[in-house]
């Protein structure tokens, strides 16, 4: 870990919030005070980001490629909104092919699949058996700086090779920053009542060419892929507007087989996705069709959650991340969500679902740099305030979403 010098005062705020040892039985589990005791039990290095208030929280992870584990807007005692995975971390495993901390936010690449995958090896049939996860976003820390209470920026260096051969040299940064009430009402253009807990912060991620050639698209190229994963419920709808002007499929629906439509609705500017971690599926929006802002409501516990992701003013290509043969590896969706769900021998990994986004396919000469930035924003509170945000922000009805499935 390299730990760059800083003001004293705010080094001491942090070095508190990694050294005071909550225990699990004081908070309630679902607790942000709750999943800082259990991370400090297991010895689990952690920086926590904070409001003035302390009301605003972010748990983040070094060790973990900087991943924002969970966050909260209501203090120690508040709702944890990230989905963790407490009994993988408890084993102490390491798994060979993927560890599931889980996340509220963490960076990935893409592609997955296809000819210019970096999940499988040169040659190797695209099947689960033979899927690994790079150790660059899965098991190896990222070095840190601490800017201030508010601000870490972390940084990588890695080589990776594709499965058709081609290596890559990158430089990995990614800057997690916790936003003010005021910034996201600015950012959105949308009055943020007072009644609302928030909690919301932003993402800056980026990958440089390190090496001396141009990432090319005959040879493949590298995505920024962000993986956002939450706790599901039979309250629960995803939604995601898209752009009906556009030419093409509106949805892609079929990773794991086509959804059934009691699962997905597609209306005339917004896809409803049913989430209650009963039933894998998976979901994508092609970059033609994306727009910036999409989200999802639990009813059941009155949280609306926001993600913002940047997207590119011209057209460009996004890789293709399905396995095996493809016809086209750079047909990619930009935004995706997933409900997780047992799989054929009845096992479960969460169940959790997510909320993803993609940059465009990096193709980069040497030293030049491509970012994606996301913004994650919770509120919590009446149920009325939170309709005048989401009719304001998408002229939708929040009770008609609540009732979609």
């Amino acid at each position: 870990m390299k730990n760059k010098t800083i003001f004293l005062p705010v080094m001491i705020a942090v070095l508190l919030a990694v050294s005071c040892r909550p225990t699990p039985k004081q908070y309630q589990m679902g607790t942000f005070g709750y999943d800082k005791a259990f991370f400090e039990k297991h010895n689990i290095e952690y920086l926590e980001l904070k409001s003035s208030d302390g009301q605003s929280k972010l748990l983040v992870v070094p060790a973990w490629q900087g991943r924002v584990m969970t966050s909260s807007a209501g203090g120690d005692k508040g709702r944890s909104y990230g989905w963790i995975n407490y009994s993988f971390i408890e084993s102490g495993e390491v798994d060979p092919q993927f560890n599931v901390f889980g996340g509220e936010e963490r960076f990935w690449l893409g592609p997955e699949g296809g000819p210019f995958s970096i999940y499988f090896k040169e040659g190797d049939e695209q099947v689960f058996t033979n899927w690994v996860v790079p150790p660059v976003i899965d098991t190896e820390a990222y070095d840190y700086e601490i800017l201030n209470e508010q601000t870490v920026k972390f940084s990588k260096k890695s080589n990776l090779i594709n499965a058709s051969g081609t290596r890559f040299q990158l430089g990995i940064e990614r800057t997690v920053s916790l936003l003010s009430r005021d910034k996201v009402a600015s950012l959105l253009n949308v009055e943020v009542p007072e009644g609302l807990r928030v909690v919301a912060y932003e993402t800056d991620n980026r990958i440089t060419n390190l090496g001396d050639k141009e990432w090319t698209r005959e040879d493949g190229l590298l995505s920024i892929w962000m993986l956002c994963m939450f706790n599901p419920s039979p309250e629960t709808t995803v939604f995601i507007p898209f752009n009906p002007d556009a030419e093409g499929v509106i949805v892609n629906d079929d990773y794991f087989g086509n959804v059934p439509a009691d699962r997905l609705i597609v209306d005339s500017n917004t896809v409803y996705f049913k989430i209650d971690g009963e039933y894998r599926s998976k979901i994508g929006i092609p970059p033609a069709r994306a727009k910036e802002l999409c989200g999802s409501y639990d009813s059941g516990s009155k949280v609306l959650t926001l993600l913002w992701c940047s997207l590119p003013e011209e057209p460009m290509d996004y890789v293709n991340s399905k396995w095996g043969q493809q016809d086209d590896p750079y047909s990619g969706d930009a935004i995706n969500s997933y409900n997780d769900g047992p799989v054929e021998d009845g096992s479960i990994m969460g169940p959790f679902y997510e909320i993803e986004t993609s940059s465009p396919a990096a193709a980069l000469q040497p030293s030049e740099t491509m970012k994606h930035v996301e913004r994650l924003m919770h509120f919590e509170g009446d149920e009325a305030l939170l309709a005048k945000m989401v009719k304001s922000l998408f002229d939708l009805d929040l009770n008609d979403i609540a009732n979609k499935f």
